[in-house]
């Protein structure tokens, strides 16, 4: 199968539009990348690193002609699009080409280490193949969960990742202490993913249960991590409530931090709410489950 990926090169200050732009026509992925191609280092914690000069690359299902998708990005934008050109890729290019630009990445006490990389000494390590499934870190609303994960004592807890994708969420809950893990999503590519990722970081079959959203049994969990988009998680909000226990965390994102308000007020009056997270744009909402009374 073959894709369709449209190249940019802008300052750094037009990035955010542009991408938001891109997601709002249909990309199905975004990539920054260096125009420069200066050595990529590790952010100081709570930075919004980027480069003066900026590559995105945004991949689209295949088309005869890309002006269309140019017409609708231009459309979302709302002024002139900057200089680009388009490029047809086969499906193996895309999904491995990226990975010689994956650099093990830190969050506080965890670390995340692609293949071919060793742990940072004294980091609990994350060991990662993404597959053709979402979830590696790189990305602002995976980083803004697993910045909330590095952060807490998760011993002895449960989990339930809704739309694991690659696994990444829950194998990290679970490498931190927690107890045990169960993976929900509606794709089977990705539950191979974690499936693969779980093995790859010796965590046990019994510790981490994955299903489809129609065969996932009921759950209670002490935190619920769904990392997807405002629309699934507004859809979503009395199934993710259901799944946790009273008191317990739920942990959103995927969503642009214009969207929050209207995820949140999904949730109301059953959860409340920490003050927003947000990075480059896109929002990590932290809620805690209101028991009866309280």
């Amino acid at each position: 199968m073959a894709w369709l990926q449209l190249h940019f090169e802008i300052a750094q200050v037009a990035v955010e539009a542009l991408e938001n732009a891109l997601l709002a026509a249909g990309a199905l992925s975004v990539t920054l990348s260096d125009a420069a191609d200066n050595p990529i280092l590790e952010p100081d914690p709570d930075t919004t690193p980027l480069w003066a000069s900026v590559r995105l690359a945004a991949l689209f299902e295949d088309q005869p002609n890309a002006d269309p998708i140019a017409a609708a990005i231009e459309t979302a934008l709302g002024e002139p699009l900057p200089h680009w050109r388009a490029e047809r890729i086969n499906d193996q290019d895309w999904v491995r080409a990226w990975l010689a630009d994956y650099k093990p990445l830190q969050f506080g006490r965890l670390s995340i280490v692609p293949s071919g990389f060793d742990a940072e000494p004294g980091t609990v390590a994350v060991h990662l193949d993404p597959g053709l499934a979402f979830g590696t870190g790189t990305h602002p609303t995976t980083a803004l969960c697993l910045q909330w994960l590095a952060s807490q004592q998760l011993e002895g807890t449960s989990i339930v990742d809704y739309g694991c994708g690659s696994g990444i969420l829950a194998i990290a809950a679970l490498a931190l202490g927690a107890n045990d893990a169960i993976g929900i999503d509606h794709d089977p590519q990705a539950l191979l993913a974690s499936r693969d990722n779980a093995r790859r970081n010796h965590v046990a079959d019994e510790r981490f249960q994955l299903h489809l959203p129609a065969d996932a049994p009921p759950v209670s969990a002490d935190i619920v991590l769904a990392n997807i988009l405002a629309g699934p998680l507004v859809h979503l909000s009395g199934t993710l409530c259901r799944a946790l226990k009273p008191g317990g965390t739920l942990v959103m994102s995927g969503l642009l931090e214009a969207q929050a308000s209207e995820v949140m007020q999904a949730y109301l009056p059953h959860m409340r709410f920490e003050p927003v997270r947000t990075e480059q744009g896109w929002a990590c909402l932290v809620a805690h489950h209101v028991s009866a009374g309280s």
